[in-house]
């Protein structure tokens, strides 16, 4: 082991600030949004912002690291993620803080699963006297750590990337997935082409389309006009902080909106175990976060106590998991759009938002047949997810031990 400071075996540069006016295209930038949870940053989607305004220092290059340096949520600040292989110039936004690596003896994968593990936030904490809100230059810098002989590196980044690798490998599967049953979503319920009694589709062979006035679009026979009550009850959370447990009782683990985005944490609350059955939380289950942070999404992370500020959204008729889960989303898009046109934020959505809410409910048997032939793909999806949740817990138990040097590799 030799000690290091990271400004012995790299430097850092702050991103670039750019007014929005200027936002054009030509150059991609990675900002906050950008990083989630991800180890390796995809570069495939960014936005875009004039190349005229980006100077070449900021262009990143394979195996900078980059973490997030400033932002009103201080769980994001410290997120960091690595750049694999690019073909074209992209930059990294003000909000971003770039790490280097020049020393030919620390391999960049190595420091970013450094950065990933507590001992960083512990020790940068401590420069600090303070949690972290934003990350110094000077104090990054000045972070020392202990660092093996570049095999004993090699041989942790082999075990610790090889389970990030299959993580995202199938958070790629899921993704497609996921747009499988969107396309196949709005193929049926927005253009109206569901098998008919041929199984031909409906719309584009002819089937029956009738005029509604409350909507000003046509619709299909015997379909209605509805809200979203009608396909769905909404549970909302608890306010967990009055139900800790006690000594002698088993907890959850409390699912807020981090939770929602992150997963369950070392850094999660804890509810009592007794709290209503209509309060736990089970993978499978449909959750919309309605306050600030608007998002639906099924949750596959284990059971849980649900918080305030998000629904547990339950389909009024069996087997509709899907249907429900579209309808609502496709709602929460229409309501950010109206936001936007507006330029206004959207505080929270109330249950009278709900209620006034207007949606094409299908006939019950053309709903039938889409979780029929949907079922499938959704199992695939949360064994996949449940995978990825062992996958998860496992590297988080190993990268301590492996990064305080409390666990050898043989060879």
């Amino acid at each position: 082991m030799s000690k290091y400071k990271l400004s012995e075996i790299g430097f850092f540069k702050n991103g670039l600030n750019f007014r929005a006016h200027k936002v054009d295209s030509g150059c991609k930038i990675i900002g906050i949004p950008d990083f989630g949870d991800r180890y390796v940053a995809n570069t495939d989607n960014l936005k875009e912002i004039n190349s005229e305004i980006v100077n070449s220092d900021y262009y990143l290059k394979e195996n900078d690291i980059l973490l997030v340096r400033s932002n009103g949520n201080k769980n994001l600040v410290g997120r960091s993620m690595i750049i694999g292989k690019i073909n074209e110039p992209v930059a990294f936004s003000g909000f971003c803080i770039r790490f280097r690596i020049t020393n030919n003896q620390v391999l960049p994968l190595y420091v970013l699963y450094l950065l990933k593990s507590p001992l960083f936030r512990k020790l940068f904490s401590n420069t600090q006297q303070t949690s972290i809100s934003n990350l110094n230059q000077d104090a990054l810098g000045n972070i020392e750590f202990d660092i093996p002989s570049l095999n004993e590196q090699h041989k942790i980044v082999e075990i610790l990337h090889s389970i990030t690798l299959k993580i995202e490998t199938n958070e790629t599967i899921n993704d497609n997935l996921q747009q499988q049953l969107k396309l196949l979503y709005d193929y049926w319920f927005i253009q109206f082409d569901f098998p008919d009694e041929n199984g031909k589709p409906y719309k584009s062979s002819g089937g029956k389309m009738l005029w509604n006035a409350e909507l000003k679009q046509f619709i299909p026979q015997n379909w209605e006009v509805g809200n979203l009550y009608q396909i769905a009850d909404f549970i909302n959370g608890l306010a967990c902080q009055n139900h800790r447990p006690q000594a002698h009782e088993n907890s959850l683990p409390v699912i807020k909106i981090k939770e929602m985005h992150n997963g369950i944490s070392n850094d999660t609350e804890e509810v009592s175990s007794t709290i209503p059955s209509k309060y736990i939380v089970k993978n499978g289950d449909i959750l919309f976060s309605w306050s600030a942070s608007l998002e639906v999404m099924f949750w596959y992370g284990g059971i849980g106590g649900l918080n305030q500020h998000i629904f547990k959204v339950i389909p009024r008729k069996e087997n509709s998991n899907n249907y429900v889960y579209y309808q609502l989303s496709r709602y929460v898009d229409i309501f950010k759009k109206i936001a936007e046109s507006r330029k206004t934020t959207m505080g929270h959505i109330t249950t009278d938002h709900l209620q006034q809410s207007k949606i094409i409910i299908a006939h019950q048997n053309i709903i039938d047949m889409f979780e029929s032939r949907t079922k499938s793909i959704r199992a695939q999806i949360q064994n996949i997810s449940g995978e990825n949740l062992v996958l998860r817990h496992l590297q988080q138990f190993l990268l301590p031990l492996l990064m305080n040097g409390q666990a050898t590799i043989s060879d």
